[in-house]
């Protein structure tokens, strides 16, 4: 007898079809034995990563360099629309899937996480964050300070990644991987290059309070085995910055490809015995 198999294997949101054609099998046991196999087989080698702020800069590179690697990629962004940038990359890459997220809206979060129940996802990163506009400093300047702008910088880069590993720590418990990271900043360390110097009080606040949160998620969720890190991409080229470092020949920056691959790389080597460091895109430590 012959059999026609056709199964649908689903990897996140991305179906995808095979067929056995035509295969001669002597009954149905045989059939199922293989195509049971085949299943398991493709779903152990499926690798979802969850990537906030994907729209631009630093988040964009995570998942244009996750989708290239074939992982099912979830790319956030807070917009009413998708993104061009998501949505070039959805056309590119089938495993790709644009969502909204707005760190900063629990109602948002919540949403998202509320739809993905049940989707385990190995990697969730948090790299969603603002910076504030460095060519204008009075507004993180001692003695011109704005108060107000200080409480959206907590919200967006601290307790919006406390929200978001909150929201999805049964997504990630349920993954093979079983990572969380966040993108922190040289800036908001205590020591090293960083340490001591004034100036940018509301972003170099917020990346201390993001690392600080962070520390207390990975003793927190130590014993559901998930592995939590922070990570300094270094001082990137992204575009908000590109056209200031180009006219005025500043040196030492990175450009998204490279920082971006390092941590990658860092990720991809995170044992639990990492779990609340801080590490450099290198795969340095980063003092805290």
């Amino acid at each position: 007898m012959h059999w026609r198999i056709g199964v649908a294997l689903r990897a996140g949101y991305n179906a995808r079809s095979y067929v056995l054609r035509e295969l001669p099998m002597r009954n149905a046991t045989i059939a199922a034995g293989l195509l049971a196999s085949f299943v398991l087989m493709s779903a152990a080698q499926a690798q979802t990563v969850l990537v906030t702020g994907s729209n631009r800069g630093i988040g964009l590179e995570f998942a244009k360099q996750y989708a290239d690697r074939g992982w099912t990629v979830i790319a956030t962004h807070r917009r009413d629309t998708t993104p061009d940038t998501l949505a070039a990359l959805e056309e590119q890459y089938p495993a790709v899937r644009a969502e909204k997220l707005d760190v900063t809206d629990h109602a948002s979060i919540d949403a998202l996480a509320e739809k993905l129940a049940g989707m385990p996802i190995d990697v969730l990163i948090n790299n969603a964050g603002i910076t504030g506009d460095f060519t204008k400093p009075k507004p993180q300047t001692l003695g011109t300070l704005d108060y107000d702008m200080a409480v959206h910088f907590f919200r967006t880069n601290a307790l919006g990644a406390l929200k978001v590993s909150e929201a999805f720590m049964d997504n990630v418990e349920a993954s093979d991987q079983k990572k969380i990271v966040a993108v922190s900043s040289l800036a908001g360390s205590f020591e090293g290059e960083s340490g001591g110097k004034g100036g940018i009080y509301w972003y170099r606040s917020s990346k201390a309070a993001l690392n600080m949160m962070m520390v207390g998620v990975a003793a927190d969720s130590k014993r559901k085995g998930v592995t939590v890190a922070l990570l300094s991409p270094g001082t990137v080229k992204v575009e908000k910055v590109a056209e200031m470092v180009d006219r005025m020949g500043l040196k030492g920056f990175l450009e998204p490809p490279e920082s971006i691959a390092g941590m990658i790389d860092v990720i991809e080597n995170l044992t639990p015995e990492d779990s609340g460091a801080f590490i450099r895109y290198n795969g340095e430590p980063q003092p805290f």
